[in-house]
């Protein structure tokens, strides 16, 4: 009996789409990618940190809430004083609060155990040994994680957006610069800062898909990917570094509350997206080089 016949029965559907004689195919691509989502979102895990990113503009409402007493009350910082004026922008605080420490770590955990988790449960070999392609197989799981990405930052903005409706007045916003937007215009602002904050963690997923190459231990890649994104959040904040600092993955995280002015500043967020796009460019290439040429009977 061959490893593909005795694959595990979760990883069935990934094998037949892997064994299949459209594999190299666009459909049969398709079709890899949705069983990897399909993997991704059923485990668990990735449930409850959905759950966890959820609960966050949940807290940060209450407590600006209870702290404020009255709605019309202002002070704090912008975005603080925004929320007590207009519950839209507890999904930009909501954003601003998790962009820095919840998304990356969640995002962390999923690129990071992508290879390395199924490594080490033995479930690799089966699908390494199909004939789909490595590569192939390693820009589901890349697409997968991505599609994660933006589910992470579609949790916080949601719930941000519902839990700020029911605290706060809701109306025309005063963005950051002084003008005032109407509710729906500020809507599709909430829409372009999610895919914002989405596609600025490509680089990250890139990163911790890369690591978890390296290593048949899912804690291990998991661990590795979330201390190095702290690592350079602390490189990011020493003034002595400002030479390197506009090359870190996490510089222009932030950027997007540029978008919250009228006009909406693009330059940084450019600097962000092609920073993000320089980083999936050096990391993916070199997991598909540690990819494709690994050990598949280790």
């Amino acid at each position: 009996m061959s490893r593909v016949e005795t694959a595990p029965a979760a990883l069935a559907p990934v094998v037949a789409v892997a064994a299949g004689p459209k594999a190299q195919t666009l459909p049969g691509f398709l079709a890899l990618f949705r069983s990897e989502l399909t993997l991704t979102f059923r485990r668990a895990r990735t449930m409850a940190l959905l759950g966890v990113l959820a609960v966050v503009p949940i807290l940060i409402g209450v407590v600006v809430r209870l702290e404020t007493g009255d709605m019309r009350g202002g002070g704090g910082p912008a975005f603080i004083a925004q929320v007590t004026q207009n519950g839209v922008f507890l999904t930009f605080t909501a954003l601003a609060v998790s962009m820095p420490v919840f998304l990356p770590m969640t995002v962390g955990v999923v690129a990071g155990d992508s290879v390395a988790g199924e490594a080490a449960t033995g479930t690799l070999r089966y699908l390494l040994v199909a004939p789909a392609g490595r590569s192939r197989l390693l820009a589901a799981k890349f697409t997968a994680a991505m599609a994660f990405c933006v589910a992470a930052t579609l949790a916080v903005a949601l719930s941000g957006l519902i839990i700020g409706s029911i605290l706060f007045p809701v109306g025309d916003v005063t963005l950051l610069s002084g003008d005032t937007i109407g509710l729906g215009a500020a809507l599709l602002r909430v829409v372009l800062i999610s895919g914002v904050v989405a596609l600025s963690l490509a680089g990250l997923v890139a990163v911790g898909l890369f690591i978890s190459t390296l290593t048949n231990s899912g804690i291990a890649a998991m661990a590795s990917t979330v201390g190095l994104v702290i690592i350079v959040q602390v490189l990011d904040s020493f003034p002595q570094l400002h030479a390197i600092q506009p090359w870190l993955l996490t510089h222009y995280w932030l950027s997007f509350g540029d978008l919250l002015r009228q006009p909406m500043y693009w330059h940084a967020i450019w600097q962000d997206l092609g920073l993000q796009a320089l980083y999936v460019a050096i990391f993916g290439s070199a997991a598909w080089a540690r990819f494709t040429s690994r050990d598949i009977t280790a």
